[in-house]
């Protein structure tokens, strides 16, 4: 009798440890897989990962008529720039030949120098300020009116070396226009302000070519 309860002890004892030991494995087993899972979790985070994946800027998707209208717009607003420095030179050099005009007035040779209009009355006074702002440092000499227009053309340009060669077209149309306005070939004065504006987009397009090259 003590042998059969000593064995059935021993094999509810055996059946135990058994149980225990399956369910302490199971235990393990699961908790070895969590913290498996959580390590990988670590290593290898699924949506940080894609999340660093996406660019840090986002593509505008516009469509092909929206596209063209920015295109033309793009475009008009270039052409309005050039326009307005067509004006300008325009203006200017008109300006710069009549004051030209008024600074070598002698009696009824001015009508000769202006080509056009009766300013023998032009007053002394007005002579002399002419002939100061024809001058070499002076509003209308070549250096400042040359430099003026330059600066206006590359305002307008925005330092953009194609758009400055399209204003270089503008600078030349509105030399063309003041010509044709003038009634002949423009005084010597404004043919120099033409001379040196050309050579500042000749200098201007040099320098952007060596930046290129030594980039």
């Amino acid at each position: 009798m003590s042998s059969a309860v000593g064995l059935n002890v021993t094999s509810t004892a055996s059946s135990y440890m058994t149980a225990g030991t399956s369910k302490t494995a199971a235990k393990e087993t699961a908790e070895t897989k969590k913290e498996t899972q959580e390590s990988a979790g670590a290593v290898y985070d699924k949506t940080s990962s894609e999340s660093e994946k996406k660019p840090t800027y986002s593509i505008n998707k516009m469509s092909a008529e929206r596209r063209a209208q920015i295109v033309k717009q793009m475009k008009a607003d270039q052409a309005k720039r050039q326009d307005q420095l067509v004006s300008i030179v325009n203006k200017m050099l008109s300006k710069q030949a009549g004051r030209y005009g008024q600074a070598q007035a002698k009696g009824d040779d001015i009508w000769k120098i202006l080509a056009k209009g009766n300013l023998k009355d032009v007053a002394k006074d007005d002579i002399l300020q002419a002939q100061d702002d024809i001058s070499e440092d002076g509003y209308y000499g070549v250096k400042q009116t040359s430099k003026r227009i330059f600066d206006f053309a590359s305002a307008l340009a925005g330092d953009d070396p194609k758009k400055m060669e399209e204003m270089r077209k503008a600078f030349e149309k509105g030399f063309k226009q003041a010509t044709k306005a003038w009634g002949q070939e423009l005084p010597g004065i404004s043919q120099d302000t033409y001379k040196a504006v050309e050579k500042m987009f000749d200098d201007y397009a040099d320098s952007k070519k060596v930046v290129t090259e030594e980039a």
